[in-house]
């Protein structure tokens, strides 16, 4: 008798166990990624286009001036994106990410820079496309961490990707990026002496960086004005990390 108790407990036991694991399961195919309308996204059936635009939208900064997801909320100045996609079309998109939006030449109000010289047309694509979606929540999207406690320069190394510094200054600082309207066809480096003559002091970096470098219209790529956007620490971090770019 004990014998047989023992043999249906342990078949019982197996029977919770297989039970749990199918609703583990179930709550793993059921568990899915929100979109900004509130529904669910299955993470694996995210279109390989929406996903590249959600990345292209962090590595080229729209989140510093757009909010997370597009949702707005770093400066007046800047509009939130939760219903442009229902409100433009394809090609008034691309126009604005292409063309710039905004130019103006006070230093406290940020304008859309012109991104068509810097962002490859496939790139654009995919950010529309993620617009369209509705900023869906893609898994890895995120942008770079910004370390504490290590020290300014430390902080500015991951600002410098944060901001999408690299984008246009190229690694380290190096430029290199092209700006065939300019009078040098690029967009200048963050080192060498030229550079470091001439934005000698702290205060010269961090007031360019603030106010940008309104050139004129497309297609030619300005500085965006970046007062207002970014924080006075962070300016500092960045400021003590461009000083380390020979």
């Amino acid at each position: 008798m004990k014998s047989l108790r023992g043999y249906l407990g342990a078949i019982a036991g197996i029977v919770v166990l297989l039970v749990a694991a199918g609703f583990i399961g179930w709550a793993i195919g059921h568990s899915g990624t929100k979109t900004a309308a509130g529904g669910n996204v299955q993470a694996a059936s995210i279109d390989p286009s929406i996903a590249n635009g959600a990345h292209n939208f962090v590595q080229f900064a729209c989140v510093q001036c757009h909010g997370e997801r597009g949702r707005g909320g770093v400066s007046p100045d800047v509009p939130a994106l939760t219903t442009v996609g229902s409100e433009l079309t394809v090609a008034q998109l691309r126009q604005i990410i292409d063309h710039g939006k905004g130019v103006v030449a006070d230093p406290k109000r940020p304008f859309m820079p012109v991104w068509g010289q810097v962002i490859s047309n496939t790139q654009v694509s995919d950010i529309v496309a993620y617009i369209k979606a509705g900023f869906p929540d893609v898994p890895g999207a995120t942008p770079v961490s910004v370390p504490t406690g290590q020290g300014d320069v430390a902080a500015g190394t991951a600002l410098y990707q944060r901001y999408g510094c690299v984008n246009c200054h190229g690694p380290n600082g190096l430029g290199g990026v092209p700006n065939p309207a300019s009078p040098d066809k690029t967009i200048p480096p963050l080192s060498g002496t030229a550079f470091r003559g001439e934005f000698n002091t702290d205060a010269k970096i961090i007031e360019f960086i603030k106010s940008g470098s309104v050139l004129g219209k497309p297609p030619i790529v300005s500085m965006p004005h970046w007062g207002g956007v970014i924080p006075d620490q962070a300016l500092n971090q960045l400021t003590a990390y461009i000083k380390t770019l020979r």
